[in-house]
This record gives C-alpha cells, structure tokens and sequence, in this order.
C-alpha cells in the first residue's frame, strides 16, 4: 500500500475517501478518459460544446469508478489469498466491505446523471453499460473468455463518448469500440499470466489457465495486431489527417514493444508493460486524433 494510503488509514472522514480512492487507482483514470474523448471529437468532427465535454467526462469517471469499486468488492475474498493482491485496502481490513459498497453506488448514481445530462440514447443505454461493467467481474469465474468481457467494457468509452454527442451509435463508433476492446484484452492476457498458478488452484479461468503461459502471449499479439489494424481503418474511414497516421505508427510501436517486454519464460516487466506503456498509448492516440481533426 502506498505512503498515502497509509497516511490516509489515520486521518478522518476525508482520510477515508483518500484510502478508498488510492484503493480503485483512481488516479489511473486518466489512462481511460482519453478514449472517451476520441469518440467525443470525432463524433463532434472538432470541438464538443463545453457542456459536452463536462457530462461525458463526469460519466467516464462514474462508470470507471464504479467498475473498479465493484471489481475490489467482488473479488476481495480470492484477494486475500493471492500474494499479489493480498496487502489491498479489502483484504487488509483498512477497508470495510460497506464503505466500497457506498462508493458504487454513488458512482453509479452520478453515471446516470451524467447520462441523462447529455440525451436521451445516453440515458437508455446507461444502465446496461453500468450492468456490464460489474458483470465482467464475475466472468472469471466460469469462462476462459472473461479478457474479452474486459475488453468490451473499456471499448463502452469511446462509443459513449460518440454517442454523448452525436445522440446515436453509428459503425464507426462501432470499430472505435472494437479497437480499444482488443486492445484490453491484449494486455489483460498478458496481466493475467502472472497469476496462473493461483488461477489454477482457485479455480479461476483464462486463457493462461486453460492453454499456458505461452498461448495467452500468442493470443495478446494477434488482440495488438487486430487494435493496429481496427485504428489505421480508422483514418480513411473518418476522413482524418495526416497526424493520425504519425499517432497510430507511435501507438502500434508502443504496442509492439509491449510485446517485447514479456516472455513465457519472463514476465518481471509485466506492471512496466500494464501501467506505463498503455498509459502513454491512450494519450498518444487521442492527442494525434484531435490534431488530425482540426488539419482535415
């Protein structure tokens, strides 16, 4: 647990939010919001209004809070017997069970919000993507395909962020969607190798479990390759200008290198790959895309 974290566990009331924020890496938000906003600009083919822009990050933050809240609270019982996971808020009892409870379903409640600030197909479609979004969690539990259920729920960003806008899902929200979902699901078959073993004995399920190490890294590349793929179809589908092109070639080397950080035999860099690297894809995409914009 982190310095703050620990801090926090003294203090008050304002202590308690710190810890249940440090809980659901909340800062990590940010590596979510830019897809979001891809879907968002490009919906808008420029600028959104400022209203917008405020509703649809509100929402993004909601949603994403509530999913990591929920997927802390769910799975806290096998956390404490991971050693990976073990020293979380939850399983250390810095935490209690009804405090995360609390923070989902505020998140939920100001994801509605949000939806219903901006129009009427947001509103519809909001509680299934709030279903989704903690549904996902159960997955592992019965399916070796829970990294494809993870996918589709980060690939809800850009197409709510489109739909925020324009009112209405069009195909190229669609392929948006599909982009950032492959993408997850490579780097949550890489994530999940490195808890295959307890996987195994807890009768957790994925690819790694079911086929090994080596054929979920097999199964990553060809999630990356499909993600280079669906984001260059992009470009010419929606018009867009020559940056694009320069953040899609950064993105897809960054991916590669990804690749390149982790082996059947050596997954010691996994966290450097999971948290730094797809942090800066997400900022290198949506910031090409939008110069892209405004040079069509």
């Amino acid at each position: 647990m982190s310095a703050s974290a620990s801090s926090a566990v003294r203090g008050g009331p304002l202590g308690r939010i710190g810890l249940l924020l440090d809980a659901i890496r909340f800062e990590h938000t940010v590596f979510a919001l830019p897809f979001a906003y891809l879907g968002m600009v490009l919906a808008a083919r420029g600028l959104p209004t400022w209203w917008q822009f405020l509703w649809i990050t509100v929402a993004m933050v909601g949603a994403r809070t509530l999913a990591m809240s929920m997927n802390r609270l769910i799975d806290w019982h096998q956390d404490a017997l991971n050693p990976r996971t073990a020293n979380r808020a939850l399983p250390r009892g810095l935490l209690k069970p009804i405090e995360m409870g609390a923070l989902a379903a505020g998140s939920v409640a100001v994801f509605l919000f949000a939806a219903a600030m901006l129009n009427t197909l947001a509103l519809v479609l909001a509680p299934f993507a709030a279903a989704y979004v903690v549904l996902y969690s159960y997955t592992k539990r019965f399916t070796w395909t829970s990294h494809f259920w993870l996918g589709w729920a980060d690939g809800i960003a850009p197409a709510g962020g489109w739909i925020g806008v324009a009112g209405s899902l069009s195909w190229e929200a669609v392929l948006l969607a599909f982009a950032v979902a492959t993408w997850v699901a490579g780097f949550d078959l890489i994530y999940a190798c490195m808890d295959r073993e307890f996987d195994i004995a807890h009768g957790i399920h994925s690819i790694a479990v079911k086929w090994g190490t080596a054929a979920a890294l097999r199964w990553s590349k060809a999630m990356h390759l499909l993600t280079s793929a669906s984001l260059l179809a992009v470009g010419p589908w929606l018009g867009l200008g020559w940056p694009y092109y320069i953040g899609w070639a950064l993105a897809t080397g960054l991916l590669v290198y990804e690749q390149r950080l982790v082996s059947p035999g050596d997954l010691s860099k996994v966290n450097v790959a999971f948290f730094n690297v797809n942090g800066y894809i997400a900022i290198i995409v949506f910031s090409f895309t939008f110069g892209a914009v405004f040079v069509r």
